[in-house]
């Protein structure tokens, strides 16, 4: 009989302790590339002191999604728990995630998305206006402005342009999340957990003065006051604010570097964009759109699509804990192991993608449909933990995209001695804000 050992998949773990953490860090995306070369899509190593499992490409996603809860369970770092809340639908795990799932998703249905579209409507044709006046600017910090501007007043019906103090006290908590967990007075995470507390307290007053109101506004935190479990029982306000804050992170941070993409890729492919306008000329829809209108929009869905193939906006990996030893593959998976689900890789899969590397949005056409194969396509995750509010995102996106490409040329420019299209790479590649901010450049005119 072959021993555990000899069942594992290819391989190494590197240093004892170590493993091959500082190789991992110092290049993650080299570091992938060059072990699924040497490997394939399935590979150990050793991570962070823990025996990690890489999978990358469709099939080995499927397999994960299909046994969530079964063998894999999801994990979080230190950060995430604290700053997001015990309560948090991106901590809870098991039948718990499960029942809050369907607890969240009444801020999700398709009659709350049809009242969203108005304030998104609002927000974005004002900061098309901005844009206009502005003539150059940074899309990176503008759009995330922008996205946070509608996440508050769809969340919780707050204005930040009226309440400066709300971005900054956001700003500091969320870069706590991708800080070190230690916390000592004015270490980076100890102002994230002081500036959590200060957006709790502000939740309960927004909590308690809508518990006073007649009237309040449709938005996320009037549906979740009003629900209920399927015992009748309301959520707890504990539950609330620390959704709110989940959702605040969910609904901003992806979706401004989806946006970013979308407006980097669009300016380095004039003929892609020339399509997508001539479909909203054949179309001649009127200048108010709804969620119809949208669907009517099947060029600029494969144009999204494909932004968000190249150019997933989640983290790298998504990350699970074993539970239960299981086989894949012809390999086992030992119970306790750690397991990177790779995004970017699998998006790029040769098996599936025709020239992976080359933006091409009629791959998505019905005539070719490259992603097919189920799980191919993951920007928003799947399984039971897919992103909670995808519809509402790819709404705001696709929204976002028409008002753009209406009305609207930009251009890129370069920085810091960059050309335009290294300059778009960098957020397709993780980079950091401030790396993307200081050299991705641009500027809009009326067309």
């Amino acid at each position: 009989m072959t021993s555990l050992a000899q069942q594992l998949p290819p391989g190494r773990f590197g240093l004892p302790v170590l493993g091959e953490s500082i190789a991992y860090l110092r290049d993650p995306a080299g570091f992938i590339a060059g072990r699924q070369q040497q490997y394939g899509n399935l590979f150990k190593t050793r991570l962070f002191g823990r025996p990690t499992l890489v999978l990358i490409g469709a099939e080995a996603v499927r397999f994960l999604f299909a046994h969530e809860g079964q063998h894999f369970e999801m994990t979080n770092t230190r950060n995430f728990e604290v700053l997001l809340g015990k309560n948090s639908i991106g901590v809870v795990t098991g039948g718990a995630h499960q029942l809050l799932r369907k607890q969240l998703f009444q801020a999700f249905q398709p009659r709350s998305l049809a009242q969203y579209v108005v304030t998104m409507t609002t927000i974005t044709q004002r900061y098309l206006q901005k844009w206009e006046r502005l003539e150059e600017f940074t899309w990176y910090p503008e759009l995330k402005q922008y996205t946070l501007e509608i996440a508050y007043k769809l969340l919780v019906g707050v204005d930040t342009a009226e309440d400066e103090s709300l971005k900054d006290l956001y700003e500091t908590w969320s870069q706590g999340l991708l800080t070190i967990p230690i916390r000592f007075p004015g270490s980076p995470f100890d102002r994230a957990v002081r500036s959590r507390q200060q957006l709790l307290d502000r939740f309960d007053a927004l909590i308690e003065q809508r518990q006073h109101q007649t009237v309040a506004p449709h938005d996320v935190l009037d549906i979740l006051l009003e629900a209920r479990d399927e015992a009748g029982a309301p959520f707890s306000c504990a539950a609330i604010k620390d959704n709110i804050l989940g959702l605040l992170i969910a609904g901003h941070e992806t979706l401004t570097s989806a946006l970013t993409s979308f407006c980097l890729l669009l300016a380095q492919h004039p003929d892609v964009l020339q399509t997508a306008r001539a479909e909203q000329e054949e179309l001649g829809l009127p200048s108010v759109l709804t969620q119809e209108h949208l669907k009517q929009m099947t060029y600029l869905e494969q144009v999204l699509k494909e932004v968000l193939r190249l150019a997933p906006p989640v983290v790298r990996s998504g990350q699970r804990r074993v539970l239960e030893t299981c086989e894949f593959g012809g390999y086992t998976i030992p119970q306790g192991w750690d397991v990177f689900y790779q995004i970017s890789e699998t998006h790029q899969d040769a098996d599936v993608y025709t020239q992976p590397d080359r933006f091409d949005p009629q791959r998505f056409a019905p005539d070719r449909a490259e992603d097919k194969p189920p799980f191919s396509h993951i920007a928003f995750g799947g399984g039971m933990r897919e992103c909670l509010g995808r519809e509402f995102a790819r709404l705001e996106i696709k929204l976002f995209a028409a008002l753009l490409i209406r009305d609207y040329d930009w251009v890129l420019f370069a920085r810091a001695g960059l050309d335009a299209r290294r300059a778009a790479l960098l957020t397709t590649a993780g980079w950091t804000e401030g790396q993307v901010s200081a050299t991705a450049g641009g500027m809009i005119v009326s067309s």
